[in-house]
């Protein structure tokens, strides 16, 4: 056997062996995503497949079914950041180690205060238990009504897109900011703090939002009346 046909024995055990270590990394995980044994196993699997791809092309110019290339795995943390301990089990580095914040505001026009009072007590009946909705106390002006359906609605701004709210101009904005919000700094009453910018957070866009506007029935009206005179 020449020296050649050996290396080649070698490398598809370094393959065999690496598959067994990867699955047994698989097991392990139990599907737990960027698991860091799972990717040095993988990684380890990957280049003992194109070693020996590489190996038997040069001995017998044949090749094997994977298609693959060498993984440099410090590089590869680095780059996609795979693995939740870093490289040999370091802190894997944050480029981006700043909070991002969203605020948004978004105003609505009230066209019946009773339509949307009613909506509101019924989003509250279909959350309570049957024993205790006669003991829940009435749902009194515009401010209550919108943060009932709110809460129905755990917190969404899309349980508001409903025909007793109509929609006015909103503004979204994204910020860099260094530190995460702090609920606990700030009064319930306070309605400027958690919202106020700090002196070194980053503006990175704003998003304006302007509603759909429908046509007036009366503009409705002469389009058709253009209509079936032409």
């Amino acid at each position: 056997m020449t020296d050649q046909h050996a290396d080649l024995d070698a490398a598809l055990e370094r393959v065999i062996e690496a598959a067994r270590s990867h699955l047994v990394a698989v097991k392990a995980a139990e599907g737990r995503i960027d698991d860091d044994d799972v990717w040095q196993a993988y990684v380890n699997l990957n280049n003992a497949s194109f070693e020996y791809d590489e190996l038997l092309l040069d001995a017998f110019g044949e090749v094997t079914p994977w298609d693959v290339e060498s993984i440099d795995p410090d590089e590869a943390d680095e780059r996609f950041g795979v693995g939740l301990g870093g490289v040999d089990g370091e802190e894997p580095l944050d480029p981006h180690p700043q909070v991002i914040s969203v605020r948004q505001r978004r105003d609505y026009r009230v066209p019946s205060v009773a339509a949307l009072v009613r909506v509101a007590e019924a989003a509250r009946r279909s959350g309570l238990p049957d024993d205790e909705e006669e003991e829940s106390e009435p749902v009194t002006g515009v401010g209550d009504a919108v943060l009932e359906l709110l809460q129905a609605g755990d917190g969404s701004l899309g349980a508001l897109d409903i025909p007793e709210l109509e929609p006015l101009d909103g503004v979204v904005m994204v910020s860099e900011v260094d530190e995460a919000l702090d609920l606990e700094a700030f009064e319930e009453t306070d309605a400027t703090g958690p919202f106020q910018p700090g002196s070194e957070d980053r503006l990175v866009g704003r998003l304006d939002e302007h509603p759909y506007l429908a046509l007036d029935p009366s503009e409705d009206d002469e389009e058709e009346e253009l209509e079936a005179r032409s």
